[in-house]
């Protein structure tokens, strides 16, 4: 399991990478946690990311399963921290912090 902790806009947002999945949260909903299906997803960004699901009624689910693919596809969990880091740095959120399970809390670069 592995933790990580990103700033956007004053907020504090959680990123949980374990078995597998992915676990969402931030500090205005106190210690909950959600899955991928409960982001809301920016149609704009799913489009900029996917152009060919502008067209594609069911682009949400589609994006979500692409997403779950991608993060699958990588043999590590170091590997999907590293991606989602990536990532969500593409979309303006500061990564401040790495824990894995066991290990202590790293800055990240």
């Amino acid at each position: 399991m592995i933790q990580i902790m990103f700033d956007k806009e004053g907020s504090k947002v959680l990123v949980i990478i374990k078995n597998n999945e992915l676990y969402f949260g931030n500090t205005s909903f106190g210690r909950q946690l959600a899955t991928i299906e409960g982001l809301q997803l920016s149609y704009a960004g799913v489009i900029k990311e996917f152009p060919d699901l502008k067209e594609n009624p069911n682009w949400r689910l589609e994006a979500i399963k692409r997403l779950k693919e991608k993060v699958r596809s990588f043999k590590l969990e170091e590997e999907q921290a590293d991606y989602v880091i990536e990532d969500l740095r593409k979309h303006y959120f500061v990564p401040l912090f790495k824990q894995k399970q066991g290990f202590r809390m790293e800055k990240v670069k």
